[in-house]
């Protein structure tokens, strides 16, 4: 095992080589640590060359997924002049128990949540998804005024859309496992 400290070109490595691997090499992220194994048979210039491509696989898969709650809430708080004036929400945050819905506010409190599910989604749904729960911070149900608040959302349609394919796929995907 070798821990290879973090540069401009790639996060904090460590690499792990092993005896009982054969063909394959993987990357996994391990608390902000990307974690590569590989075959012990590898000469030192294929373990190079496959760190690198490993490390770059990793990171471009990373940037499609949309990061941490700070993050997210970066992201809301830089829309929420557009669609909201001067109402920003208390916390905006990834959740992993929202089966049934996208994302949920609570008026009150000016919590937003937003489905894991949201993490690999194409940015500008996700921004449908952070617009839509921004607006309940002013409009707590889906009245006219509600629906005047989103009327002017970028590429709303083709967000609803998305929504509706993923999540028709979704209950095909249960209804093939019942």
């Amino acid at each position: 095992m070798t821990a290879v400290p973090a540069t401009d070109v790639h996060p904090p490595l460590e690499i792990r080589v092993s005896k009982r691997r054969v063909k394959s090499a993987a990357a996994s992220w391990q608390a902000g640590t990307l974690v590569i194994s590989l075959p012990a048979h590898l000469s030192v210039q294929q373990r190079q060359e496959m760190v690198e491509a490993l490390v770059e696989q990793a990171l471009k898969k990373r940037r499609v997924r949309h990061g941490s709650d700070e993050t997210l809430l970066a992201r809301a708080l830089e829309l929420a002049p557009t669609y909201i004036g001067t109402v920003r929400p208390t916390s905006v945050r990834f959740v992993t128990n929202q089966r049934t819905r996208w994302g949920s506010c609570s008026f009150e409190t000016g919590e937003i949540r937003v489905t894991h599910r949201l993490r690999g989604a194409p940015q500008f749904v996700l921004d449908a998804v952070l617009i839509h729960e921004l607006c309940h911070l002013v409009e707590p149900n889906h009245s006219p005024a509600f629906h005047a608040l989103i009327a002017s959302m970028p590429r709303r349609i083709e967000a609803e859309a998305y929504l509706a394919g993923v999540e028709l796929g979704m209950s095909l995907q249960r209804g093939a496992e019942e």
